[in-house]
């Protein structure tokens, strides 16, 4: 598969650059959305919920710090999602290309991945650059970033590409899908710390394989500490199993996929 994208890797570069430019054409500003989308999102929490409506975290008398932990956690959850929708859904959206042209099928979740990451990495920026303005950033350890958000979509992809070959047999996976993104999203400590979780309902959120991550990615904004080790035990084996059952599933049905579409 590797060896296919490498051979196919200006096909690849080539649909990421057309897409970046097809989500934006038409409009005024062209491209500059890419930044200013992502910029009013930081603004909105930061400044509203974390200033306006009074957010706290335990331990910060200051709002700004959770509108800095919520940003950590959404922003790298809505590129999750949107890997995962996006993988699922690929194949039933692309039909049409499958059978007018020949070339691996890895390619068209590998697209995906690429946009979302591209997506990814400006609001990051972004979010660096508030970092730096409002004299918080967290120093060399903020670095943790990027394997941390390389673990999560993983996941993501993983999942995506097994869930996208069977959702071209069965199609409810894809609407079944937003359903369960919507209790994962609940399920993670995203807009609450981990700490204030009921004692009842810690195994579901401590067996959740994104809980790890995020809160990681949280501590890595608000104060550049590594994760321990421990905590990456099980977002590691879900994201290797994800990894290879997306492999697994796609070469089992890849080749049955373009009939059945």
């Amino acid at each position: 598969m590797i060896a296919d994208l490498w051979r196919y890797r200006r096909f690849v570069l080539g649909m990421v650059r057309r897409e970046f430019r097809a989500r934006y054409r038409g409009s005024l500003l062209g491209s500059a959305w890419a930044i200013l989308q992502p910029l009013a999102t930081i603004v909105i929490y930061t400044l509203v919920f974390g200033t306006m409506l009074g957010g706290r975290l335990p331990g910060r008398g200051d709002g700004l710090s959770y509108g800095l932990f919520l940003c950590a956690g959404v922003l790298t959850w809505t590129s999750f999602t949107e890997i995962l929708q996006r993988c699922t859904g690929i194949f039933v959206a692309e039909g049409n290309l499958m059978k007018k042209m020949a070339f691996p099928r890895v390619v068209l979740p590998t697209v995906a991945w690429l946009s979302a990451t591209l997506h990814l990495a400006i609001t990051l920026a972004l979010l660096v650059a508030l970092l730096l303005v409002s004299g918080r950033f967290p120093g060399p350890g903020l670095l943790v970033l990027v394997p941390l958000v390389l673990l999560q979509q993983a996941i993501g992809l993983g999942l995506g590409v097994a869930l996208g070959v069977l959702n071209v047999f069965f199609r409810d996976i894809g609407h079944g899908l937003g359903i369960v993104v919507q209790y994962w999203f609940w399920l993670t400590p995203i807009v609450y710390p981990a700490a204030i979780v009921p004692t009842w309902a810690r195994p579901l959120v401590e067996l959740n394989p994104m809980t790890g991550i995020v809160v990681a990615l949280q501590a890595a904004v608000l104060e550049g500490r590594l994760p321990e080790a421990g905590s990456m035990v099980v977002p590691g084996i879900a994201g290797l199993a994800s990894l290879t059952l997306g492999r697994a599933v796609f070469r089992r049905f890849a080749g049955e996929m373009t009939d059945e579409l």
